[in-house]
C-alpha cells in the first residue's frame, strides 16, 4: 500500500511540474508578441514629419526718372532673366519686385520724351539693386526758320544762305547746292534759340558776293 501511495504521489508531482512548465511557456509566448507590438509602436512615435524645401530668395530693382514732368507716369520695361512692365509713380519712382539673381535690362518710355540713358543693364546678385535712374527730356517740336531775300540785280546762278548764333557772325553755310529760289527753309534749328542769317549770290563762274544784310529768326 505504501508503494502505491508513493507512485501516486510521484505522478501527481510530475503533473504539477509539467503544468507549471506549460504555464511558463504560455506566459513567455504571450509576452513575446506584446514586446513586438510595443516595439513597433515605439518606431511609429519616433518618426518625424518631412521638412518642406526652403523658399527661393527674391530681390528688387528700383530707381527714379526725373524730372517728374517726364518721369511721372512713364512706362518702365524689364527684360532679361525675367520680363515685366511697371508704371512710374507721380514722383517718377519705380520698382520691380520678386526678381531672382540674374542680369536685366531696364528701359523707360513715354510719348513725347527721350530718356538718358535709353536703357541700363543691372545685375542682381544676392541683394536689391537701387539707384537705376534716368533723365527725361521733351522731344523738341519741329521748327523751320524761313529766310527770304531780294533778287540780285546781276545775273547769278543761285544763292547761298548762312546761319550764325551770334549777331555779326561767324556764319555757317546751311544749304548744300545753290538755291535757285529767293527763300530757304532751315529745319536744323532748336527750340528757344535765336539765329542770325545772311545770304550771298553766286555767278556762273562761281564768284560769290559779300554777305547781305543780317536777318534774325527767334525759334519758339
Amino acid at each position: 500500500m505504501m508503494r502505491v501511495h508513493v507512485e501516486t504521489g510521484a505522478q501527481v508531482e510530475v503533473r504539477t511540474r509539467s503544468r507549471s512548465a506549460v504555464q511558463n511557456l504560455l506566459a513567455t509566448v504571450c509576452l513575446v508578441p506584446l514586446a513586438l507590438i510595443a516595439g513597433c509602436a515605439g518606431v511609429v512615435s519616433q518618426s518625424s514629419p518631412s521638412t518642406p524645401p526652403p523658399q527661393t530668395q527674391t530681390y528688387s530693382v528700383s530707381g527714379t526718372i526725373s524730372p517728374t514732368a517726364g518721369g511721372g507716369g512713364a512706362s518702365v520695361t524689364l527684360n532679361g532673366a525675367a520680363s515685366a512692365t511697371v508704371t512710374a509713380s507721380s514722383s517718377g519712382a519705380y520698382t520691380f519686385t520678386g526678381l531672382a539673381n540674374g542680369t536685366y535690362a531696364v528701359t523707360p518710355s513715354r510719348a513725347g520724351y527721350t530718356f538718358s540713358p535709353t536703357s541700363q543693364s543691372v545685375t542682381v546678385n544676392g541683394a536689391n539693386v537701387t539707384g537705376t535712374n534716368f533723365s527725361a527730356a521733351p522731344v523738341a517740336a519741329g521748327h523751320t526758320a524761313t529766310v527770304s531775300w531780294t533778287a540780285s540785280t546781276s545775273v547769278v546762278s543761285g544763292y547761298n544762305a548762312y546761319r550764325g548764333t551770334v549777331s555779326g557772325g561767324p556764319y555757317t553755310k546751311v544749304n548744300g547746292s545753290l538755291i535757285g529760289a529767293l527763300t530757304y527753309g532751315d529745319t536744323a534749328v532748336l527750340s528757344g534759340q535765336i539765329y542770325f542769317y545772311v545770304t550771298t549770290s553766286v555767278d556762273a563762274s562761281g564768284n560769290e558776293s559779300v554777305f547781305s544784310n543780317e536777318g534774325t529768326a527767334v525759334i519758339p
